[in-house]
């Protein structure tokens, strides 16, 4: 990492300099150090670009691919000796934990930023499924008093407990929250109270609160379920479940991206019925036509696209390797993998065969590469 600092140093240096009298150049000692934050994500920044193609450029094969995998800890989650060991052999890109104390959680992040300090690699993105209706669960002893997702009344509200979950979240060592949930209906096995409602227009306006409320803390929002969990019948946990005909809550997407959500994730569930969007029985996951033609390319995403887990049924019963097929399908972040070292050979002997799979590879690593020098992980 001292050497990638160095040089991202050299680049923004010379991106700063560049048109100046040499004069001026000749007289500066040192550089005003430069930040970003996730407000410069979308925006236009010769400095922001060329330091990610620095940082790219810096990278192996193996440690770019790293960065688009998601292991798990937390109670809920795999033992802490594989996620340290998966930390040390540089086999991933972040960590979301799935339940734990404030103490616990805020213990093993440092412990694992002292792991890629000590072993000079790219510091790890932890996450947290820290949905209003799911923070108390998920945060043992929170003396946080938050309301349930259904129960909050308008886009101010969402706004303000946004900021009440990053204000702890944050004091952990956590950059992202897989919220807020956007599905429609809240009478669905799954989602259950952990929707704003049913009618889009309401849950389009609370949804951006909250996004908002996240994303004006420094912490990374999340909209899910792409493309839509709440008319379906079923829990992706536990079976694959379908929608049917129609994707009916597409439209709740098109607004929530123009307020600029950085990360969007991808629900397990199968299309069926739909000439356009049919995933061939395939996990919406692990299909190109939702998550490249129509997310990336029809909607005009450019933010972090994220599996669901990946160790759920429906995903993991997707043929050879759902994983794999999740990143092909132009997933940026493979979340909780059943094994960390098995994709990472699979990913570099895909794109070692075929050149556009490792040009859209390049392109996920640069979009989550970019997403860590905006929060600033990266000195």
């Amino acid at each position: 990492m001292k050497q990638i600092k160095l040089l991202l140093l050299l680049v923004i240096t010379a991106t700063a300099c560049k048109g100046q009298p040499s004069d001026v150049i000749e007289r500066a000692e040192k550089p005003a150090p430069i930040t970003f934050s996730l407000a410069d994500y979308y925006t236009k920044n010769a400095v922001l670009d060329s330091s990610v193609e620095a940082l790219y450029q810096a990278l192996s094969d193996s440690s770019r691919l790293a960065q688009m995998i998601v292991t798990s800890a937390g109670e809920l989650g795999m033992p802490q000796s594989h996620v340290l060991k998966c930390a040390e052999e540089n086999l991933i890109g972040g960590v979301i934990f799935l339940k734990g104390s404030k103490t616990s959680n805020k213990a093993f992040i440092d412990q694992l930023n002292d792991v890629a300090t000590k072993n000079n690699t790219l510091p790890l993105l932890f996450s947290i499924d820290a949905e209003p209706s799911l923070y108390n669960r998920r945060v043992i002893g929170s003396e946080l008093n938050i309301p349930k997702t259904i129960t909050i009344k308008d886009a101010a509200q969402a706004y303000d407990v946004a900021q009440q979950i990053d204000g702890e979240i944050t004091e952990m060592g956590f950059q992202q929250n897989y919220a807020p949930v956007v599905d429609l209906s809240p009478n669905n096995e799954a989602i259950k109270d952990r929707s704003f409602g049913s009618n889009a227009d309401t849950v389009v306006e609370k949804a951006i609160g909250f996004i908002k409320g996240t994303q004006d803390n420094q912490v990374v929002a999340t909209a899910k379920h792409f493309p839509g969990h709440g008319y379906v019948k079923g829990d992706t946990h536990k079976q694959s479940v379908y929608i049917d005909g129609e994707l009916s809550e597409l439209d709740v997407y098109k607004p929530i991206i123009k307020a600029g959500v950085l990360s969007i994730m991808v629900a397990h569930v199968t299309v069926k019925n739909n000439e356009k969007y049919g995933t061939d029985g395939l996990p919406s996951t692990c299909s190109r036509v939702i998550v490249t033609d129509l997310l990336r390319n029809e909607l005009g995403f450019d933010g972090i696209i994220v599996t669901d887990a990946m160790n759920m049924m429906a995903a993991v019963n997707s043929g050879e390797s759902g994983p794999l097929k999740a990143a092909l399908a132009g997933c940026d972040m493979i979340l909780m993998p059943p094994s960390e070292k098995q994709l990472i050979g699979e990913l570099l002997t895909a794109q070692a065969t075929d050149v556009e799979v490792q040009q859209q590879f390049e392109a996920s690593v640069k979009r989550i590469l970019r997403l860590k020098l905006c929060l600033n992980m990266i000195d």
